[in-house]
């Protein structure tokens, strides 16, 4: 009750507002200046990009490092950065970046294919104190060093034409296509610096997404003469679009480079990152005009429920998954019929909007964006009777009682409970819910003591790849169902289905044969159950403009700037 009276002073507590008080900040007068006051969280805690693991270290990386590549904010599609053109061989697996000439660190060195490789280096070899280390795995001679999953099994990817992406046509750098490559690729290392502006890349296995990889702070270089960069400070050296000026109690401030090849594209002058303690104190500083952005800042439901009429308050998808992970060595669950039908009969919607208090996204397919996202489970109780059925438990009959493990969470201890209602109402199966501790999880998942286990994992970039090893990858003890010990053999997949609404997935197919996404392929075989996204929530005043929602929850500061000119409709009508 605190919060909600704190929050929503002087009259504000009415849901039903005008045309004219459809915001909840009250003061929206745009500043005379290109400044953003940003409010995402403490203040941070590292500069360090191999070290950047969420929020708000994540969001100042991205601000005065850059990467070979940059993300669109609106359609998470790669752009060109440091790197003004790649290309790859038609396998995927060899990719070759110019980086750009006039790309130069801000105590004016040139920025050097050199640079990434001694950065991509320095992060891997970090390990697990690195967060994201894991995603150099895929780089030839990088997986020893990396804490990675291992491959997705049995996947198999259809090889993209030729990919050239070219930007700068007023570049001096000699055409890729005409590039020589002397020695075989087994010869060579995963990460070379073939030209002072060069960079060549070898990967394990196929990958049509790495330019989105790349975009990820993990990958942003770190200048020689800061190999042991730590907390922001105003004498780093850094590439990006804004550098640190100050650095103190009441947060970090940037001011855009002098030295960024694309300076005169930025139309923020200062960008201010305000640290507040408390969600009260965020809110209260944005209706006060202190604040003009929020993100990061957890709020309740019924905050939230509160907050959701108004415009300038954001809802969107995350791109944190949570899911069932089956056990695929034990019987009957080495089946995919099985495992189909225990995906069909799951209510997600009545899920989310029930159990979860409608601050969800019900999840039918592994991945929430790109052409993946196109592509999703079908929920069909009858269906899922059936599959049981044809897999020989007709009714639910001689069906094992299924051992389903979940973390110590109320909110998690309550979706399994409803899982298993739906499980029981529509198959006629019974459900073992067995309760372990945070710190437990992961060795009962090594030993492989359940049938089921509750897992969650944030995707912190748009490559399909990575994703769907960070989804399916780790110390899982399942096999592939093409290795079941049962010696039962899976249910043969079929493209298709004699009732259209109950097709799986409807694969691309060339000269008759199926060419499978590793997304794709991880729908077909289903060794987990998607369960909902997760979903992240910001403010953003009305004269901000660029500064994008989107699912990994990254704005981008060279998109954003402010309106000077803005005013209230009200106003606007009025004059």
């Amino acid at each position: 009750m605190f919060l909600i009276s704190a929050v929503f002073l002087s009259g504000c507590t009415e849901l039903e507002r005008s045309r004219t008080d459809d915001l909840f900040a009250r003061a929206t007068t745009p500043p005379r200046k290109q400044e953003l006051r940003w409010s995402n969280g403490k203040l941070p805690k590292t500069l360090d990009p191999a070290k950047a693991a969420a929020a708000p270290e994540t969001d100042l990386v991205r601000a005065v490092f850059e990467g070979l590549t940059e993300l669109d904010s609106r359609t998470l599609a790669e752009r060109p950065a440091a790197a003004f053109a790649w290309n790859a061989t038609e396998d995927l697996k060899e990719w070759m970046f110019e980086i750009r000439d006039n790309a130069i660190w801000s105590n004016g060195d040139p920025l050097t294919a050199d640079d990434f490789v001694r950065s991509w280096k320095r992060a891997a070899a970090q390990g697990r104190s690195a967060p994201f280390a894991g995603l150099f795995a895929n780089i030839k001679g990088f997986a020893a060093a990396s804490p990675m999953i291992p491959p997705v099994s049995n996947t198999s990817v259809k090889p993209l034409p030729h990919i050239n992406v070219n930007t700068n046509t007023n570049s001096n750098s000699s055409s890729l296509s005409e590039r020589e490559r002397t020695s075989a690729p087994d010869e060579q290392p995963g990460l070379q610096a073939v030209g002072p502006k060069t960079l060549k890349v070898l990967l394990v296995e196929p990958d049509r997404d790495f330019p989105k990889l790349v975009s990820h702070p993990v990958f942003r270089p770190v200048h020689r003469l800061n190999p042991d960069i730590g907390q922001p400070d105003a004498a780093a050296i850094t590439n990006g679009a804004f550098r640190i000026k100050s650095v103190g109690a009441e947060g970090v401030e940037l001011e855009r480079s002098d030295s960024y090849w694309n300076r005169d594209s930025v139309k923020l002058d200062r960008v201010r990152f305000v640290p507040v303690e408390t969600a009260e104190k965020t809110l209260e500083a944005y209706r006060a005009g202190e604040i003009d952005a929020i993100t990061n800042t957890s709020f309740s439901p019924v905050l939230l429920k509160l907050l959701a009429p108004y415009a300038d308050f954001r809802r969107s998808t995350f791109a944190a998954l949570n899911f069932y992970e089956f056990n695929t060595t034990l019987a009957p669950f080495d089946d995919r019929r099985v495992r189909q039908a225990l995906s069909m009969a799951i209510e997600r919607d009545r899920l989310s909007e029930g159990e979860l208090e409608g601050v969800t996204s019900p999840a039918t397919t592994f991945l929430p964006f790109g052409a993946s996202a196109g592509v999703s489970i079908v929920q069909d109780r009858q269906r899922a009777a059936d599959l049981l059925d044809e897999a020989g438990f007709p009714n639910g009959e001689q069906f094992p009682v299924i051992r389903l493990a979940v973390n110590r969470n109320d909110t998690q201890i309550r979706i399994a409970r409803s899982i298993a209602a739906m499980w029981r109402d529509a198959l006629s199966i019974d459900t073992e819910i067995i309760v372990r501790e945070n710190s437990e999880m992961d060795d009962v998942r090594r030993q492989g003591d359940f049938d089921l286990i509750r897992r969650g994992v944030v995707l912190p970039t748009p490559d399909e790849l990575a994703n769907m090893k960070a989804i399916l990858g780790g110390q899982n003890p399942a096999a592939t169902p093409s290795e079941s010990p049962s010696g039962r053999s899976p249910e043969p997949i079929s493209p298709s289905d004699s009732n259209s609404n109950t097709v799986l997935i409807q694969p691309r197919s060339e000269s008759n044969i199926v060419m499978l996404t590793s997304h794709e392929q991880a729908l077909y075989e289903l060794p987990a159950i998607p369960l909902y996204f997760s979903s992240s929530y910001s403010l953003v005043k009305p004269f901000v403009v660029g500064f994008e929602s989107n699912m990994l929850d990254s704005p981008s500061l060279i998109e954003t700037y402010i309106d000077e000119s803005w005013q209230p409709e009200a106003t606007k009508n009025e004059s």
